[in-house]
Order: C-alpha cells, then structure tokens, then sequence
C-alpha cells in the first residue's frame, strides 16, 4: 500500500510564521512607493486622502504606481494574515505534541520566537491597510496610537516570556545548551522578533502629535531597540564561534543574513525616533547625518549579504531547497533579507542621498538606485510565491529537512 503523501507544511514548524513574516514584509515594500512618490506635506505618512489626490491630479506613471501599490499591499496583506491565522491554528496543535515537548527542550526552542516576531509584522500591516484604504483615519489616528502602544508591549511581553523560559532552562546550569549545534545564527531570531517590536513602539513617535503619547513610544521602543542590540551582538558572537568550528548548518543556511533585516528595522526605528523627537521635542539631526547613518548600516548590510550567499552558493542551497526537491521551513528566512533590503534602499536613496541633494528626485540616478530596491522585491514576490508552492501546494514525496 502506498503511504499517503503529505505536503511539507503537514509537518508543522514555528519556522512557518516566518510565512506571513515576509508576506508582511512584502506589503511594507509596496508601501514604499506609496511613502516616497506621493507627496504627503502635511503628514508624516500618506494616507488615503493623499492617494486619492494625488491620483486625480497626477500623471499616468504616478496613477500606475498608486495602483500597484494598493493591489500589492491588499495581495501580500491577505497571505500575510491567512498565514498568521493558519499559523496560530497549527501551533495550538502543535503545540500539543511530543514534538514540540522535544522541541522546547533544545536549542530550536528560540524558533518559538517566531510567533511574536509574526505578530509584530501583522500590527504594522494593519496600520499600513489602515492609512490605505480608510478614509478619514488621520482624524482619529491620536486615538489609535494608544493602543498600538499596548499591542505592541502586549507583543513584547510574550517575546520576553518565551525567552524567559529559554534563559531559564539553560543558564541555571552547564551543559544544557548544545553548542555544536548552534553552528548558524539562528539565535538571533529573538533578537529579530524583539528589533520588530521596537520599530512598531516607535510608530506613534513619528507621527503623533501628543507629548506623552511620543515620550513614551520613545521610551519603549528604546527598550525593546536596546534590548534587541545586547542580545544580537552576544548570539552572533557564539554562532560565529560555533560556526567556525563545526561549519555552517545546512538547512540553517539562510540565517547568515538575518542581520541584514534586524538592521533594516532597527534603522527605520532610529529614524522614526529622529523624526519624533525634532517635531515634538525640537531636537535637530541634519540631513547629512541621516545619509551616514544609513550608509553605515547599509555597508554592514551588504557585507552579510555576500557572506550569507557564499555559503548558500558553496552548500548548495538554492539547488536543493528552493530549486529542488528538499524543503525546509527555514527557507522563507531567505524572503526577509531582500525585503529588508528593498525597503532600506528606499530609505538610502530618499532619506540620504536625494534629502542631501546628491540626486535629483525622480531623476536618471533616483531610478537606477530605485531598480535595485525594485529588483529585490521582485525577486522576493517570486521567493514568497515558490516557496509556497513547494510546502502547501501539491503534496510531494520528498520528506522535508527538519530545522536545525
């Protein structure tokens, strides 16, 4: 009798709310184009109004690049929440299991970090349908930054709980923590999950208009930013350590590059705190500073992506699991770091080099740096919608690679 063939996402994973974590991360990409070709004066973020004008006065390529930009954000926000509510199903179950009990015992149980990190992206994605789609949503937007607030410190709390847990199985006493296996960087997903609720803490400092409501955002965010930073420099560290004597782990392959969206997100966070602090505190960063810093974390950006793809490229990874017939939950690690590349680009090119007049808005250079933000967003449309159909499409023979 022949076994019954099951699709890769039958065998559940924590890995698999990294699914809806780029499916977010693809809808913030859309709204890129939204943040920085649409004129907005008289806000920080453009809203519907905006669109709306800018629809009915502007040329054909701004009308197309309006439409694009709202089917994008509508098509990626809906796969981004169906996986988060098929997520939250499976990991009930899941979380029922001898699996998850072998799970939680092992370096994998930061995996469960991914849960928070997800959710964190499906707030922000929220807000973005929000500014979209809803008219009239600027006029009560004060009302809603409270309680974005308390999302967000809902969504920390459960990070700093799983983590709790993890630090107080393995620190107690030696030996718990298995550090030939930690050859990757997977470890820093906490600090991932915790870089994502830092940038949504500092949402309101950007655009509200409240004192208290900005000081605060200041304040957590801070928190949370901090906090993200200490834990990504001492995991990196060991994994690096590991890494290099033990080689990297295969199927943990993309985790190489998970700094580059750590960075990406922490960056827009120091931004959106620069912008809180010179409108409601009358504290100035000038222009210039801007462009270095963003340069800075580009460089660094850039550095981890030639190291993670010399691995991948020297293991063979795009072969196996993305162009061949193995699977694994932790490929759609490879989603975010183009998506959080796509999005910095944006920023460099319209926060550094145009607020600096190094480029002309719109102009022949804007659009050759523009492709390349363009390029990589494609490229993870076309990432996001393979791997899809590699693990819930048509069940295959092929067992899949369990995470390491």
């Amino acid at each position: 009798m022949q076994p019954r063939l099951q699709r890769p996402a039958d065998r559940y994973s924590p890995l698999y709310w990294l699914a809806s974590l780029g499916a977010g991360g693809l809808a913030v990409t859309f709204f890129m184009y939204l943040m920085f070709w649409v004129p907005h004066p008289d806000r920080p973020v453009p809203v519907f109004e905006d669109l709306a004008q800018s629809f009915a006065t502007g040329g054909l390529g701004l009308q197309a690049a309006i439409v694009i930009a709202a089917l994008g954000i509508a098509v990626f926000a809906f796969l981004n929440i169906r996986s988060l509510i098929w997520n939250i199903s499976q990991y009930r179950a899941f979380a029922k299991t001898p699996e998850f009990d072998t799970l939680a015992a092992s370096n994998g149980e930061t995996q469960l970090l991914a849960m928070p990190l997800a959710l964190a992206m499906s707030v922000n994605v929220g807000f973005i349908l929000g500014l979209v789609f809803v008219p009239g949503l600027w006029g009560i937007v004060e009302y809603l930054f409270p309680m974005a607030l308390i999302a967000f410190g809902l969504i920390g709390v459960l990070a700093f709980r799983q983590l709790g847990r993890f630090f107080g199985r393995v620190l107690p006493e030696g030996g718990v923590f298995d550090v030939t296996a930690n050859n990757s960087f997977a470890q820093l997903l906490p600090a991932f999950a915790l870089s994502m609720v830092a940038v949504g803490f500092a949402a309101p400092a950007a655009m509200s208009t409240t004192a208290m409501t900005v000081g605060v955002s200041l304040i957590g965010s801070t928190f949370f930013g901090v906090t993200a930073i200490l834990y990504a420099l001492v995991a990196a560290i060991i994994g690096f350590n590991s890494m290099l004597h033990y080689g990297t782990a295969r199927a943990s392959g993309p985790t190489l590059m998970v700094v580059i969206p750590i960075l990406t997100v922490l960056g827009i966070m120091f931004l959106r705190q620069e912008h809180g602090m010179h409108v409601t505190f009358d504290s100035h960063t000038d222009a210039i500073a801007n462009l270095v810093f963003l340069s800075r974390m580009l460089a660094v950006q850039v550095v981890f992506l030639l190291l993670g793809l010399l691995v991948l490229r020297r293991q063979g990874y795009f072969d196996s699991f993305v162009l061949g017939r193995e699977t694994s939950a932790g490929s759609y690690a490879l989603v975010c770091p183009g998506v959080a590349l796509s999005v910095m680009v944006h920023f460099w090119v319209n926060k550094g080099l145009v607020a600096n007049g190094l480029i002309d808005k719109f102009g022949a250079g804007f659009w050759a740096l523009t492709a390349i933000a363009l390029a990589l967003q494609v490229s993870m449309i076309w990432l996001v919608f393979r791997l899809n159909r590699q693990h819930f499409g048509k069940p295959s023979p092929a067992a899949p690679v369990p995470a390491e």
